[in-house]
């Protein structure tokens, strides 16, 4: 009926099958006017309505029409025309003059048919409107399809009325025929026109920041709009500023605002399920324990302590665990991806549906492609037909799958950008309980690792559906091909899916171990980092690199098992292909003899079990990673659901009357901890500047932190009235120039900024900087000494104008003079802040009576408060405190009577404890210094002014050499040189590196074997066609197939094995260098490069070679190999084919060149943008508290984005490039398949169906080869960079041998004599000298004190005789031995530094002035040197005792417990030689005290040189006092005698009295 209908409509038959069986085919022509006609109109139809909404939505913009929107118009405008003529030629033929009512009458479809296109023109005219009105659009995707789709329809009528006029040689109905070409021309043109991008005029200035917002649909399918990069990148290097402007969409800022808002609901929920389960659980445990209580009453207490103490070890673990896996918000991190990312997940849903539906199409073109080949009664056109059909099902799927990849990859980016952004904001408000359970390492882990382990899966997170449905088409389609046979080949599946589980599981044991053993090697390799300098010094880098090694060895061993498992996961897949396909075919033909294996079944089949392949590949990797990720997913649960820090714990009400009030507050570090303050009451008036003294470790810093609200309230409360100003005790500095860093995001006022830095006596440091207040301080402030670290940060708080200032100690780091000038002029009661509130830690005695009120703090108790007057009348804890030190002050208070006013020159320069030699840091700065030592002049009056004669150059705007301390990280451009590639193999072994190749080779070739043995095998049909299948050869068939299977499995088992033991062997050799190299560098290099850069070398690069590179290399060999034998074997079947691989392999190689140049270098950019994202990060950590105390978070969340948006830039075209390369060389892949079809169809009647069936489905499966191909290539070329960064760290020159022949006699030192000899030096050959000829002999036990103003060179001094820096000319002897010809461990120790059982000495020993410490249980036996160094109680009050471990930096000691920890190191050591480097800087005087009192006992006999801070430590102690200015030694005699000589010395050692106050002396 329904033909018949239309038959009627067309006035001509709809369908007849004749129209086809015949050599020329063609359509009927009432096909042509209706069917080809309604699907391109139905599709424009169907795709309006979303346009026309816009249309009645939006104005239109105000912007003038563009002359390709009038063109476009113009065209539908006349197309609208021709159908109206169309209207008018039928109306005319109906009802004309010349119209004939007796002949037939017209049919309907030509009044339909231009009445329908004038329609559907003007909706044209009005969906191009609509497209300009679109904001941001450029063109309209659906409309280029519809014009595509209506040409191509068009090409058949096109050609019948072609062929028709042709064959009748005249045309019957000429207005018609000339009507259509017409249209079709115009057709063909609108066509052209919207392929091309009409960028709107606003927005030009976006397209030539970002290409992609101004790209056409063609070009944005086709990836063609990322051609100017990849060309550029071919070019050149491309560098971070080729980088374009993200899309809106794909910036952090609008990624993270939607993440959070999702995230923020999805945690509450969370939340709220916790809370009923805890409730749900206690209720259950009081229900199931009702006379628990009556038990625990009978019970003495005496045994329930016991009980305690003994139960208490060994629940601690179990307990830890339990609370661990209990108590945080679970199962809410991937439902709130899946709800913010759902539209991008449904969108890439689809694609990957139709692109694996149409993958199953070639196996069905492939089976009528051989039938075509057997039967050679089908018409030719068909073969043809068949070919071009292949081609563009294959172009089809290619689009598909780089839409769906596009579309995920984005998404994992955008997962991983979210994830950060949100790790980031939760640091900047976590709590103290929360921060303890991880180190600063593992948070960035955090954004590091495993932001990245989700950025992976979401890559391949669709194959968790998609893999069974292609598993179940798969199955379907075989069935049909060969019946239950298929059954066998599931059997065997399905058999390996538990194999491969169980070694899953295996490996995600040795995975977990594996990590472990990672952070603890990269533990310890930060804290040799972090304390490289007193690794040197004391000479312990052997036992740190042993340490260091074992764990290593550990970690090779766990990867090795690792490697094994994979190898025989490896075995399994490269066996199941060929397993499956032998069970199938075995049973096929088994079952009955009628069963004869044919090309067609043969070759579908194996195609078939080809999609098979990746599926099943695929699910065990997904699988895999998902268990690395459920890993990762806990940890961010965690820390993301953690507790945020109380912010309601300080209040700010400025209706109170005091500035600060304290109400019976008891305060704690964490929820599970002693209190550290106990019922504290405070009120602190506006204005007051009030000190807080009290002993080491007293709780004063607590008391400071619980007033920025850092600590846990356990009750009472807090109100600071209006803004707060914090100065740490360790001064946090930023990686910025000096002026950012004071400024601190205010706004810049240049006298205020003026007035800051001469305050804080900065300006004599910025004459010595080679940028002023522009020089770049290094990360953790490297180039800046202790004490200029202090100023700045005590500067940063003076420029913040706040109303309360909290100063932790911020005058222990500095000396006396400088000491004295910070509290004149910024804190004391005439400075800047004098009408502020200023809450002050000191251990300084001489301020306290400047003091409005005195806090005095004991044990975590408030136990006194009130002015300085009252305190010392009541008799209590403070007086007894100040009494200790009556006696010191008054002996030097004789001495200073009478003495002249001498001016303040502030320390600038010294260098300190951990900053190293600093000096060193550049040729201005050292120049500059030594220009203004030699120039200074004593004026008659005895002062020094430094002013007067100081070079102008610093005032100069040109930016200076050495003004960047810290050199942006090297980036190697352009092609990996070969010779890296030869030095991984050589670290491989030769022998394994052949070895390896040969057995995938082999295996290579018995695949290729097995096909074509298969293809022989299908012959037999032919062969045996009315005969019975001969059971011996049916038996040799699968024999000799099945056993060319399994060998291939075997040699691929042998292949990886191989490989992975070369590839520990390359690790090992290569850490090992790398480690063996970095331990034995000249501290200069730990100077000026930044920690994280050679931490990335052991975590990401080290990372790389032992993980990431064996597999690029397997799969580079893999795919290589099966392209080479998938193009041999094609050639063989169709040798015409050789003609066609030249050409193709020329393209290919071009593309592929382009592609890796532009890709190598953008993996290069990410990873260089990467390491800020991470630096800045974890100096976020390191700084919380002070970012917190001046609420700076918003402005460090922007900072956070920036530099996260800096890394998308290259990431995200990185990603495009991927796809830029897949269609094209899928492209190339596709013509491989054409033409292997084609010259298939041109060469049929020489080809047998076997071969035409083997080199087509070669070619089928050859597309995703060659895309692995060049992605491996490239892979490879990116992962082995690390291997040229890490060798480049090898090649570092050492410094000089730690052991040489020239060795020094057992007991040397045994006078401990020191004789310097016209000794000069220089940090750097190019560098002046630092020290000018020093002279002089120091004899056995003598006390040397080593003064002299800042940058002097006193620490130069010292650094010359442990040879960190070495001798320009002169020698040092120490007991007559000249340490030039030593080996350095035999001058810095002669024996390793484990102390159980040391017998030997330390010949020089070195306290530093900011300590230090190794995490690790406090050192062995040693009680003793514990109560000398006055730690004793403390470590006899920890629950550990000696076992406690030190964390990380020491952070669970007081600055003051560190300093006598590493005094308590020396004690052990008894040298003969101490040397003494602002040794009691940080602790109160009380301690500082006892200190000096021990060193003077116990080093009696020693000689002991002292670089001193605090002059009375040499006024009062030492022998012999030695003045070193300009880096010569000006003054050599005893204190007293100095003291009278009125030089240097008595203008250092002299307290400056102040005009405005009267001191009382103590």
């Amino acid at each position: 009926k329904m033909s018949h209908a239309l038959d009627e409509y067309c006035g001509s038959t709809f369908w007849n099958a004749s129209f086809l069986d015949r050599p020329d085919p063609d359509l009927p022509v009432c096909v042509e006017r209706t069917v080809l006609v309604w699907v391109p109109l139905g599709f424009l139809w169907l795709c309006s309505p979303w346009h026309l909404t816009t249309l009645f939505r939006k104005k239109p913009p105000k912007t003038p029409f563009s002359k390709l929107y009038i063109c476009k118009q113009v065209l539908a405008g006349l197309l609208f025309l021709t159908a109206i003529a169309g209207l008018l030629f039928t109306l005319a033929e109906d009802y004309g003059p010349s119209s004939n009512s007796s002949a037939k009458k017209i049919p309907a479809v030509l009044y339909a048919n231009p009445v329908l296109f004038a329609t559907s023109w003007v909706l044209v005219l009005l969906l191009q409107e609509a497209v300009r009105r679109r904001e941001r659009a450029v063109d309209s995707g659906s409309l280029f399809l519809f014009w595509m789709l209506k040409v191509i329809c068009e090409i058949f009528p096109f050609q019948t009325m072609l062929r028709e006029a042709i064959q009748q040689e005249e045309i019957s109905d000429l207005p018609r025929f000339c009507l259509f070409y017409i249209t079709y021309g115009l057709q063909v043109v609108a066509l052209v026109l919207s392929a091309i991008a009409d960028v709107p005029l606003g927005l030009n200035k976006v397209v030539k920041k970002n290409p992609e917002a101004g790209a056409a649909y063609l070009s944005r399918i086709t990836f063609n709009w990322f051609n100017w990069m990849v060309i550029n990148g071919y070019k050149r290097p491309l560098v971070q500023e080729d980088m374009w402007e993200l899309n809106e969409k794909e910036a952090t800022s609008y990624i993270s605002q939607e993440f959070e808002k999702i995230m923020n609901h999805e945690l509450r929920k969370a939340c709220s399920r916790l809370e009923k389960q805890q409730k749900k659980k206690n209720n259950s445990r009081l229900k199931s324990d009702p006379d628990q209580n009556g038990m625990t009453k009978g019970i003495s207490q005496d045994v329930l302590v016991m009980e305690e103490i003994g139960d208490k070890h060994k629940n601690k673990n179990k307990k830890e665990k339990k609370k661990d896996d209990s108590n945080y918000p679970k199962s809410w991190l991937v439902p709130a991806v899946i709800k913010t990312f759902k539209w991008v997940l449904i969108e890439s849903a689809v694609f990957k549906l139709i692109q694996d539906l149409l993958s199953f199409v070639n196996p069905q073109l492939l089976k009528v492609m051989i039938s075509f080949t057997q039967d050679k009664s089908i018409y030719d056109w068909q073969g043809y037909l068949y070919a071009v059909l292949l081609l563009v099902v294959a172009v089809l799927q290619s689009l598909f799958l780089q839409q769906y990849f596009q579309r995920c990859f984005v998404l994992g980016m955008k997962v991983r950008t979210g994830i950060m952004a949100a790790v980031y904001k939760k640091a900047l408000v976590v709590s103290n309980d929360a921060r303890k359970e991880s180190t600063v390492g593992e948070t960035v882990n955090l954004i590091s690792a495993d932001a990245q382990r989700f950025n992976d899966v979401t890559n391949y997170i669709h194959l968790l559906w998609s893999c069974p449905l292609q598993i179940i088409i798969s199955i379907v389609f075989l069935w049909v091909e060969l019946g239950p046979a298929v059954l066998a080949g599931l059997l065997v599946m399905i058999f390996m899916v538990p194999i491969n589980g169980l070694l899953a599981s295996k490996s995600k044991a040795l995975q977990i171990n594996h990590m472990k053993l990672k952070d603890k090697r990269m533990k310890i390799m930060t804290e040799i980092l972090n304390g490289i300098k007193i690794l040197k010094l004391y000479a312990w880098e052997s036992s740190f690199e042993a340490q260091l090694q074992g764990i290593r060895e550990k970690e090779l061993k766990v990867m090795r098992n690792l490697a094994y498992l994979s190898s025989c996961s490896t075995f399994i897949f490269a066996c199941a292909p060929a397993l499956v396909s032998l069970a199938t075919f075995a049973v096929f033909v088994s079952v009955s003899p009628d069963n004869v294996l044919d090309a067609e079944k043969a070759f579908t089949s194996i195609s078939l079990f080809n999609i098979l392949r990746f599926p099943l590949a695929m699910l065990p990797m997904l699988i895999s990673s998902l268990v690395q990720t459920v890993v990762s997913k806990k940890r961010l649960e965690k820390f993301l659901g953690g507790e945020d820090l109380d912010t309601m714990t300080v209040q700010h009400d400025d209706s109170y009357s005091t500035a600060v009030s304290v109400r019976n507050g008891t305060f704690t570090w964490g929820s599970d901890t002693e209190p550290a303050l106990k019922n504290v009451t405070l009120d602190i008036n506006p204005g007051h500047l009030v000190a807080v003294v009290g002993a080491v470790g007293s709780g004063k810093s607590s008391l400071i932190s619980a007033l920025l609200g850092e600590m846990h309230s356990l009750s009472g409360s807090i109100n600071v009235k209006g803004s707060v100003a914090y100065v740490p005790q360790q001064a946090w500095i930023q990686n910025a120039t000096l002026k950012d860093n004071i400024l601190f995001g205010s706004e810049l006022n240049e006298q205020k900024l003026q007035r800051v830095v001469e305050a804080c006596a900065l300006e004599p440091d910025l004459e010595l900087l080679p940028g002023g207040v522009q020089t770049e301080i290094g990360e953790k402030g490297i180039n800046l000494s202790g004490g200029q670290k202090q100023r700045v940060s005590l500067a940063r708080a003076v420029y913040s104008s706040a109303d309360v200032y909290l100063l932790d100690d911020p005058l222990s780091a500095v000396d006396s003079h400088v000491g004295k000038h910070l509290f004149e002029r910024v804190i004391g009661p005439e400075g800047l802040l004098k009408d502020k509130t200023r809450i002050l830690v000191t251990h300084g005695i001489s301020f306290l009576p400047y003091m409005d009120e005195i806090i005095v703090v004991v044990d975590g108790i408030v136990s006194e408060v009130g002015s300085y007057s009252s305190l010392r009348a009541s008799k209590g804890a403070f007086s007894e405190f100040l009494d200790m030190y009556a006696k010191e002050e008054s002996n030097r208070s004789d001495a200073q009577k009478d003495a002249e006013q001498v001016d303040v020159v502030p320390e600038s320069q010294d260098p300190q404890a951990d900053s190293p030699p600093e000096d060193m840091v550049s040729v201005t700065l050292k120049r500059e210094s030594s220009l203004r030592h030699s120039q200074r002049h004593a004026q008659p009056n005895g002062r020094y002014d430094c002013r007067l004669h100081c070079p102008s150059a610093p005032h100069s705007n040109k930016s200076k050499k050495g003004q960047r301390l810290i050199e942006k990280e090297a980036m190697k451009t352009g092609k990996v040189k070969f010779s890296v590639y030869l030095h991984y193999l050589r670290a491989m072994g030769w022998w394994h590196a052949s070895t390896f190749v040969m057995t995938y080779l082999l295996q290579n070739v018995a695949f290729i074997g097995q096909n074509l043995w298969l293809s022989d095998w299908t012959n037999d049909s032919e062969t045996y066609t009315n005969r019975t299948y001969p059971a011996d050869i049916r038996d040799m068939r699968i024999g000799v197939f099945g056993a060319l299977g399994v060998a291939q499995g075997f040699l691929v088992f042998l292949g990886t094995l191989i490989l992975a033991n070369g590839a520990i062997r390359a690790s090992r050799s290569l850490h090992t260098c790398l480690l063996f190299n970095i331990l034995r560098v000249p501290m200069l290099f730990f100077d000026t490069t930044p920690s994280g850069r050679v931490v990335n070398r052991f975590a990401k690069d080290i990372f790389t070679v032992d993980e990431m590179i064996p597999m690029s290399l397997r799969s580079w060999v893999l795919c290589l190999l099966g392209v080479v034998g998938t193009l041999f074997v094609i050639c063989l079947t169709t040798p015409l084919f050789t003609a066609i691989v030249v050409p193709l392999a020329v393209v290919y190689y071009f593309v592929q060149r382009f592609y890796v140049a532009t890709s190598r270098q953008l993996r290069r950019l990410d990873s260089v943008s990467r390491s800020p994202i991470y630096s800045h990060f974890g100096e976020t950590v390191l700084g919380l508290s002070v970012i917190r105390a001046y609420g700076h978070q918003e402005r460090f969340l922007e900072r956070n984005k920036i530099t996260i948006d800096d890394n998308l830039k290259s990431v995200y075209p990185w990603i495009v490039s991927n796809r830029w390369l897949a269609i094209r060389l899928e492209f190339l892949g596709n013509l491989v398949v054409f033409f292997s079809a084609l010259f298939a169809v041109l060469s049929r009647d020489t080809l047998d169906s076997g071969l035409v069936g083997l080199s087509i489905s070669y070619a089928l499966n050859v597309t995703q080869t060659l895309n692995w191909f060049v992605r491996m290539t490239s892979e490879l070329e990116t992962n082995i960079v690390a291997v040229e960064r890490v060798s480049e760290y090898t090649e570092i020159p050492n410094e000089a041998a730690w052991i040489t022949e020239k060795r020094p006699s057992a007991d040397w030192p045994s006078m401990g004599r020191v004789r310097f000899e016209d000794y000069k030096v220089r940090y750097r050959p190019e560098l002046d000298l630092v020290l000018h000829g020093i002279t002089c002999d120091i004899e056995s036990s003598e006390k040397i004190g080593i003064v002299g103003r800042t940058g002097a060179g006193k620490s130069s001094l010292t650094n010359c005789l442990f040879r960190i820096i070495e001798a320009a000319e002169g020698r040092i002897l120490i007991d007559g031995v000249d340490i030039a010809i030593l080996g350095l461990h035999d001058l810095r120790s002669k024996t390793d530094h484990h102390s159980s059982g040391d017998n030997g000495l330390k010949s020089i020993w070195f306290h530093m002035q900011d300590p230090v410490l190794f995490s690790g249980s406090l050192d062995e036996e040693i009680w003793k040197v514990l109560e000398l160094a006055h730690l004793k109680d403390y470590v006899g009050s920890l629950a550990a005792g000696l076992q406690h471990e030190v964390s990380e930096g020491g952070e669970n000691l007081s600055l003051g417990q560190r300093q006598l920890l590493c005094l308590a190191r020396a004690l052990l050591r008894k040298s003969k030689i101490l040397i003494l480097d602002e040794a009691t800087a940080a602790v109160d005087l009380e301690t500082d005290g006892l200190i000096q009192g021990t060193i003077r006992r116990e080093f009696a006999h020693c000689t002991v040189l002292t670089i001193a801070h605090r002059l009375h430590t040499i006024l009062d102690r030492y022998f012999q006092g030695d003045g070193i200015d300009a880096g010569k030694i000006v003054e050599f005699d005893s204190p007293s005698i100095l003291f009278e000589k009125r030089g240097h010395f008595y203008s250092l050692a002299k307290k400056p009295e102040s005009p405005r106050y009267q001191y009382t002396v103590i």
